[in-house]
């Protein structure tokens, strides 16, 4: 059983930068891709970014530039640097893992509880 657990969220004013953590149990962290998503209430789920087991980024247009993942596979921890902040970045950020058409479908049977970002204007 995976289990993720997220960190890193809080208010910030626009412009602003966080860095969000996830630490993962109960998978082979190093061989599996990583993703980020963000849940905005009302909204669907979204894929933010994504990192492979090779170091490989990819982003979504609304945070390319603004955003960094990384991972730490001996920490079993993904991160997500987030600068340039702006009010439509609230959400629940949420990590995920697994093969990479898994990571881009998210269609994961389950998820952490998710971290809270807040940007105020």
């Amino acid at each position: 059983q995976v289990q993720l657990v997220e960190s890193g969220g809080g208010l910030v004013q626009a412009g602003g930068s966080l860095r969000l953590s996830c630490v993962v149990s109960g998978s082979i962290f190093s061989i599996n891709a990583m993703g980020w998503y963000r849940q905005a209430p009302g909204k669907q789920r979204e894929l933010v970014a994504f990192i492979t087991s090779g170091g490989g980024t990819n982003y979504a247009d609304s945070v390319k530039g603004r955003f960094t993942i990384s991972r730490d596979n001996a920490k079993n921890t993904v991160y997500l640097q987030m600068n340039s902040l702006k009010p439509e970045d609230t959400a629940v950020y949420y990590c995920n893992t697994g093969p990479v058409h898994t990571i881009i479908s998210g269609t994961f049977g389950s998820w952490g509880q998710g971290t809270q970002v807040t940007v105020s204007s």
